[in-house]
């Protein structure tokens, strides 16, 4: 008689502590995401910065493609930002000659793959090469800067079959380029850059 009393009880306990754990997940994320960043050093001059400006719009504009699920403007976008990043200054940053290469090396390898971004024939390959260049301009971002501009790091941990891919917004609100309308508000913010 305690047994069958038992089971039920014990299985809810367990269901209220699953549920527990992740409104607190959901609420520190939240939280987290509220709060407002501190405000990062942005040291490098105002041309190299006006620069990557164009370079960031550019890749908004491909994540609203892919968003919407549009390949024929997100080839137009990915070939406005490759333009963008080919002509970024990189050579106007004044830091040592190991760190400027390995910004050199990370403006060719965004480049290369915007190279091929037209070549995929699906959403799904445009998809995979923008996680690409999501990771990488992100590592540049952090970087160098981008001197009076917050930037949210947001993170949808189903793309790509629950491996999880990153996007860089200019707005904390969720829209997720991954899978368009299909889970639109699908994500979270996982960091935020905030420059001065």
């Amino acid at each position: 008689m305690n047994f069958r009393l038992g089971v039920p009880v014990g299985t809810l306990c367990i269901a209220f502590a699953l549920f527990s754990c992740q409104q607190s997940s959901t609420k520190s994320g939240e939280e987290a995401a509220a709060r407002p960043a501190a405000s990062l050093q942005a040291p490098y001059n105002q041309g190299y910065y006006d620069s990557l400006q164009l370079v960031m719009q550019a890749y908004y504009q491909l994540s609203d493609a892919l968003v919407k699920a549009d390949s024929v403007a997100a080839n137009t976008a990915a070939a406005s930002l490759k333009l963008h990043m080919d002509s970024l200054p990189v050579n106007t940053l004044q830091m040592d000659s190991s760190h400027l290469s390995i910004i050199t090396g990370t403006t060719g390898s965004i480049s290369a793959e915007l190279a091929g971004f037209e070549g995929e024939q699906d959403l799904e390959g445009k998809r995979s090469s923008f996680q690409m260049v999501s990771e990488m301009l992100f590592d540049l971002v952090k970087n160098t800067g981008l001197k009076g501009k917050t930037i949210y790091h947001q993170y949808c941990p189903m793309a790509f079959d629950d491996k999880g891919a990153y996007w860089l917004s200019d707005k904390p609100e969720i829209l997720n380029p991954y899978f368009g309308n299909k889970m639109l508000h699908c994500g979270e913010t996982k960091d935020t850059l905030s420059y001065q």
